[in-house]
């Protein structure tokens, strides 16, 4: 099928709906006329006006089709499907067969619109994935920041990332230490620590600390470029059947016309009766036009992946939709599809304190943390329906937690570890619920009370419900080997894959090497699946 207006490279600036698109509005307007015509021929109006209804649709279901096969012929030389079906419809036309020049365009003009629509749905996807790219970068020029575009960082730039604001490029981080977040370019569902000396990825939020980050990538070769890549590549790939079509169309369709210019012209060198062969030669073009062939194909694919998406997967091409009835190996991807892509406090450990006020106290310190461990902690404490109360001095404490004066008290939360730099030791019974905690991949914070500890608090992001399930369901359809994918860490990963039954994972990657992971299972298993937004 050759590209319209729809399927356009540009990625629309609004979300694509099917009354926004002037195909989709093109091919209903085809169908109106169609059914006047057909009404006219019940009601037994004057021939005229179902000519002209039909007429109508023609003109409206075969426009965005007829100028592409236009194009195509002028401007690549070639004759494809499009340029056939438009001859074959003229031909029903000059035949006078309204009515079926008018239902081959409108068959035609759906199957063209839904996938112009479909591709450029998956386009304003990739706007999400844009717009984690800040259009500015601090940059240090000559001992000075300097804002420039984005565009223009190159590698060995010294960027200034602020708290509170996103990574504008991959980089090293050469000065300073923070908790980022990382979730959206790699799935990790909790803040990471990062130091000097780390990488840091484009797209990230850093937290709490500033950064002063050495760009290691040129725009155009961060990873959320790489990632709109790998989308706009997955797009692109067509069915084997769909691809077996517009290969046959190449081949099919010139020699269709070849063979009915001959049938038309070449009797009349023979001085034969010119309009019986003319007429024969446009009845050729109309017999062979596979409109079956073209519209089938196309449709069953939008057909499937559409229905996919109301379910909420995604497939990322006609080659998967034929490969889903022989998958043995469903690959799947943990944050936000297996669990519910937030963290949660999961877990209290109270020591010299009440649970609820452990938790009171973390809630009341964290009021004003923008970390999301801090605002798992709030949401928990306003879900028991506890008061929060008014904290003053509140200081974030860059790698560390958060401190603030609550009731005239110093309520510090923070890491294990920053709580033992201050001198605090945990007894057998607390460090034995940390070690447990953290080896189900929970993120544990220590709550102190004027330098005392009084509770430990497990947070972690929670599994969905109906993924154990899920699970058992796929080994009962018969695929035999499921598989996570995660760039959450290994420990996270164990854990939540014991918890839903899956024996096979893999942890700590990033975007691109969920590619390369899926490629090697598809290496190892034969067809394989990927579900998720990894």
């Amino acid at each position: 099928m050759a590209c319209t207006d729809s399927c356009a490279g540009e990625i629309p600036v609004e979300r694509p709906t099917l009354t926004k698109s002037a195909q989709v509005r093109a091919s209903a307007l085809a169908w109106v006329f169609i059914a006047g015509g057909l009404a006219t021929r019940w009601t037994g109006a004057p021939r005229g006006f179902e000519v002209a209804a039909f007429a109508a649709a023609i003109l409206a279901g075969s426009y965005y089709f007829a100028r592409d096969a236009v194009e195509e012929l002028w401007d690549e030389r070639e004759v494809g499907i499009e340029l056939l079906m438009t001859v074959a419809i003229a031909a029903a036309a000059a035949l006078g067969n309204w009515r079926e020049g008018a239902l081959v365009a409108g068959l035609y003009s759906i199957t063209e619109a839904l996938e112009g629509f479909t591709i450029q749905r998956t386009r304003y996807a990739i706007r999400g994935l844009m717009d984690l790219i800040p259009p500015k970068a601090r940059v240090l020029r000559n001992g000075q920041e300097v804002e420039i575009d984005v565009e223009a960082v190159h590698v060995g730039d010294r960027l200034i990332v602020r708290p509170g604001e996103t990574v504008p490029a991959d980089g090293v981080i050469r000065e300073g230490a923070s908790a980022l977040n990382e979730a959206a370019v790699t799935g990790e569902s909790l803040p990471v620590e990062r130091q000097v000396g780390d990488t840091v990825f484009a797209g990230t939020l850093n937290g709490n600390g500033a950064l002063a980050v050495e760009a290691t990538r040129a725009f155009k070769d961060n990873t959320v470029s790489r990632i709109i890549d790998l989308v706009e590549r997955a797009q692109e790939q067509k069915g084997r059947s769909q691809l077996l079509v517009e290969r046959f169309g190449r081949f099919y369709s010139p020699a269709v016309l070849v063979g009915a210019a001959l049938v038309a012209f070449v009797p009349l060198l023979l001085d034969f009766d010119a309009l019986t062969w003319m007429t024969r030669g446009a009845t050729l073009v109309v017999a062979a036009a596979p409109c079956a062939l073209a519209v089938a194909t196309p449709v069953t694919l939008v057909a499937a992946i559409g229905s996919a998406a109301k379910r909420g997967v995604l497939i990322k091409g006609g080659n998967v939709v034929e490969q889903l009835g022989r998958t043995s190996a469903v690959a799947i991807d943990k944050t936000g599809t297996l669990t519910e892509g937030m963290p949660r406090v999961v877990a209290i450990y109270p020591l010299r304190r009440a649970s609820d006020d452990v938790l009171e106290l973390a809630a009341s310190a964290e009021r004003y943390s923008e970390h999301p461990l801090g605002q798992a902690i709030v949401t928990a404490a306003r879900d028991g329906k506890l008061s929060l109360v008014g904290a003053t001095g509140f200081k974030a404490l860059t790698a560390a937690g958060v401190e603030a004066m609550v009731q005239g008290r110093t309520i510090a939360v923070l890491k294990p570890s920053a709580a033992r730099d201050r001198g605090v030791a945990f007894d057998d019974e607390a460090e034995s619920w940390r070690t447990a905690a953290q080896n189900r991949g929970e993120s544990v914070v220590a709550v102190l009370e004027d330098g005392v500890l009084v509770g430990l608090i497990a947070i972690a992001d929670t599994i969905r419900k109906e993924a154990a399930a899920l699970v058992a369901s796929l080994k009962r359809a018969g695929v035999r080997h499921v598989v996570m994918l995660t760039g959450d860490n290994a420990g996270t990963a164990n854990a939540i894959a014991a918890q839903v039954g899956i024996e096979e994972y893999y942890a700590g990657l990033l975007p691109e090497d969920k590619v390369r992971k899926v490629e090697e299972l598809v290496a190892k298993y034969g067809k394989v699946a990927m579900v998720g937004d990894g």
